[in-house]
């Protein structure tokens, strides 16, 4: 083919022969990549989707009823075990209807030999705490085979101790803290540092006491002495409940409602607690069931939020500024 005829053929194709093996490797290019990316993308949807079960699995799990795990737990006989964790209050995962929730569900379990209410706590609400030592009276009044042991570990001071007393027996270690009996309120008074700056306090109220005790302003006598009584009313009401429920157990001692707090061993002498023991302990020696199943409510993450949340912008500003009764 001559030259004139080449060019006449690349004319009438209106490409080269080497521009269109470019044009065809670029498109192959173009077509492997698009490949590529779908299926990158459809490694990812299926990443995304399976990753949404499990978080909708594990959502399905917080919201069953914690009943579900125990009846399935709970064959032949056992012991059944309630945890008390931490401060006693109404935003608190130790608080009144958590508690009695699980001992509710421990004593009606037909399985259940014997019920240990294991307490770590140092105190809290004076209102939480009788709650919970007026549903374990009930409790053992309608389950009277059933008896409830309460078992100290590192402390079961005031408002823990509160709700102990209700049980059959109380156990603890050695160098457990135990006792406390007394009620406290605490706040703060700025009076002296606002007149150092300067500052003034205006406070209008409705009715001669509405601002009993405004950390902003002077404390009244009168006023002192009202909170004193409520206090003393309240301690009246612990005494009463620690005497009920320990009985002819106390020992004759002038300090024994004084507030202080005693070791274990202290205690023992004093008739505040029956013997020394685990939670393995008494289940094994005292119930005589070893087998230990936990029946401590558990709350979902979203109901422990809520709450949490919810009860902390009511209070927060009080509990700042002012502490009411407290068992601590």
């Amino acid at each position: 083919m001559t030259d004139s005829d080449s060019n006449q053929t690349q004319g009438a194709t209106g490409q080269a022969p080497g521009a269109a093996k470019w044009e065809r490797d670029l498109l192959s290019r173009l077509v492997l990549a698009t490949l590529t990316e779908q299926r990158r993308a459809r490694r990812w949807r299926v990443f995304f989707k399976a990753l949404t079960f499990v978080f909708l699995f594990a959502l399905l799990l917080t919201a069953l009823p914690h009943k579900m795990g125990e009846s399935a737990l709970s064959v032949g006989r056992h012991t059944a075990l309630v945890d008390l964790d931490g401060v006693i209050a109404a935003d608190s995962d130790a608080n009144a209807d958590n508690i009695i929730e699980g001992l509710q569900a421990a004593f009606d379990d037909k399985g259940t030999a014997g019920v240990i209410l294991r307490i770590n706590s140092p105190g809290g609400s004076p209102v939480q705490a009788g709650q919970i030592n007026e549903a374990i009276r009930k409790l053992r009044t309608e389950h009277p085979k059933t008896p409830l042991y309460a078992v100290v570990m590192d402390i079961c001071a005031s408002g823990g101790y509160y709700v102990a007393v209700a049980a059959d027996k109380i156990f603890a270690d050695k160098a457990s803290m135990v006792g406390s009996i007394g009620v406290l309120m605490d706040g703060f008074g700025f009076v002296d540092a606002m007149s150092k700056l300067g500052i003034e306090r205006r406070l209008y109220t409705a009715g001669a006491h509405k601002g009993m005790l405004d950390p902003f302003s002077p404390s009244e006598d009168v006023d002192v002495e009202y909170a004193q009584g409520m206090l003393d009313n309240i301690h009246a009401q612990f005494i009463d409940a620690v005497k009920k429920g320990r009985g002819s157990r106390l020992k004759n001692d002038p300090d024994l409602f004084s507030g202080l707090i005693w070791t274990g061993e202290q205690g023992l002498a004093l008739g505040l607690i029956d013997g020394f023991g685990s939670s393995d302990y008494v289940a094994r020696e005292v119930i005589g069931e070893k087998n230990i199943v936990d029946f401590t409510p558990q709350m979902d993450f979203y109901k422990r939020i809520a709450q949490r949340v919810g009860t902390s912008m009511a209070n927060g500003v009080t509990h700042a500024l002012f502490d009411g009764p407290r068992l601590r």
